[in-house]
């Protein structure tokens, strides 16, 4: 099964509290971007989004010029029908995130548990030259990845584990690293995952 297809086959198989990343509201996300203090009018776009509820709670916050990137139609359907109206307010992206080709300037870049199943050298190498070719000039990110204390596959997946050097190192020719910090996630099904955050910034 290729990659798109097994991410088709789980959003169209599984509810939304059957996955391991689950989360009723997606507190350590948007922590982070309201410490930033973006204008309600920023460009944000979320990496392997799914059906999370991450564009929900920016909605209410009243940002207004959302996107979604995933690479299931499922998923992107399911959070379609969940937002309703509000579906209008957020640009919806179908694609693998190595075939995205960014055609506007993003003030923040969100990828929570996309980035780690890129485990080719090539293809992270590619994830870092996306970042700064879609990112404006005063753009920042927050990445969430497996640290080296948590699951080693998701989904039936491989995935790449990191600390905080090696996620660092990644991005240091055009990103200066802001902090990072660890953070169990509990699952539906009640085991924990270690995350490692980071957020950075253009040097």
């Amino acid at each position: 099964m290729d990659k798109k297809s097994h991410w088709e086959n789980v959003f169209a198989t599984k509810n939304e509290n059957e996955v391991s990343w689950y989360q009723n509201y997606p507190q350590t996300s948007i922590d982070f971007i309201k410490a930033l203090d973006l204008p309600l009018d920023a460009k944000i776009i979320d990496i392997g989004g799914g059906d999370s509820y991450l564009i929900d709670a920016l909605l209410d916050l009243g940002y207004t010029n959302l996107s979604l990137l995933d690479i299931s139609a499922n998923a992107i359907e399911r959070i379609k029908k969940r937002l309703g109206i509000k579906a209008q307010y957020v640009t919806f992206i179908e694609t693998d995130i190595l075939d995205f080709k960014p055609t506007e300037d993003y003030d923040f870049w969100h990828d929570r548990a996309c980035f780690h199943f890129l485990t080719e050298s090539k293809d992270i190498e590619h994830y870092g030259e996306l970042v700064d070719s879609a990112l404006s000039k005063t753009g920042r990110f927050f990445i969430g990845v497996f640290s080296d204390k948590g699951p080693k596959k998701c989904s039936g997946l491989d995935i790449k584990q990191y600390n905080m050097e090696s996620l660092r190192f990644v991005f240091e020719k055009e990103f200066q690293l802001e902090g990072c910090f660890t953070e169990d996630h509990r699952t539906p099904f009640d085991t924990l995952q270690n995350f490692l955050f980071c957020g950075f910034k253009r040097k």
